[in-house]
């Protein structure tokens, strides 16, 4: 298994698939294991895919000092990536909470990233969601089987409600077409995450860069995503000067899973 040391020497740890030209991937969360991405609806038939498990996430170390999990200083690791392969330039491919990390690395690196593609991303600097696109994305649901149960989840928590059964009972508004078999998944996907690492990720937004990125940027978002809505997409897109929105209609927070022929299709014609 791949692995290469951090600048403050933490074990990261990435894995490899396909063949061809190689795109560096970044997983969400924050703390998820980088595997729950697969191959990106198909993506590694004609691309080498560098999926690299963040500090504290799937199988890299988690560092002494938590404050290392920012968002911002672990653009640090993307470069320490990037050293290791040998590579001038690469592309970068993020999703979710995993696309402030590259925006960051990005704007700090201008002259390293040829392309970056962000995905269902969470905002420019921080966590950009607008509740009323939120709730709007989520009424369109209204008629489901599973509405109302899901529906008394999200006001349970907007009045302080806690705990990961709450959460649970909202994972299909995460999705266009929910199926039960989905929750194993969403869960295996975050079962590496800590429970200080989310707020720790976040800490020091306000040192981010705050650079556009220079390169092409392509922001896909689901129409359908209940978890975080459209609005955070918007907001990236229109913060990168080069920036293209594709927003997917029949996905919610996983694209690459609900349209996986048209999402490969517009990465692999976005990168060239």
């Amino acid at each position: 298994m791949p692995r290469f040391p951090a600048p403050d020497g933490v074990q990261l740890f990435y894995d490899v698939l396909g063949t061809g030209d190689p795109l560096v991937v970044l997983g969400g969360g924050p703390g998820m294991d980088v595997r729950y991405l697969g191959d990106l609806g198909g993506l590694s038939a004609g691309r080498r895919l560098i999926r690299l498990d963040g500090r504290a996430a799937g199988r890299s170390e988690v560092p002494a000092d938590r404050s290392t999990v920012s968002f911002v200083r672990q653009a640090g690791d993307v470069e320490a990536l990037r050293e290791h392969l040998g590579l001038d330039r690469l592309d970068l491919l993020a999703h979710s909470a995993g696309s402030l990390t590259a925006q960051e690395y990005a704007a700090r690196h201008p002259g390293r990233v040829r392309r970056l593609v962000l995905v269902t991303p969470v905002g420019r600097t921080g966590r950009d969601i607008d509740l009323a696109d939120v709730a709007a994305v989520r009424a369109t649901r209204s008629a489901e089987p599973w509405y109302p149960q899901a529906a008394a989840a999200a006001r349970e928590l907007a009045a302080g409600g806690q705990g990961p059964f709450l959460q649970a009972r909202l994972i299909p508004f995460h999705w266009h077409r929910w199926a039960p078999e989905r929750r194993h998944e969403y869960v295996a996907g975050h079962s590496t995450s800590l429970p200080w690492l989310r707020d720790a990720f976040y800490a020091g937004a306000e040192a981010a860069c705050p650079s556009p990125v220079s390169a092409p940027v392509l922001v896909v978002a689901g129409a359908s995503d209940g978890m975080i809505g459209v609005a955070p997409a918007r907001t990236v897109a229109a913060a990168h000067p080069g920036a293209r929105l594709e927003v997917m209609p029949a996905s919610g927070h996983r694209p690459w899973v609900e349209e996986p022929v048209a999402f490969r299709e517009l990465v692999d014609g976005f990168l060239g």
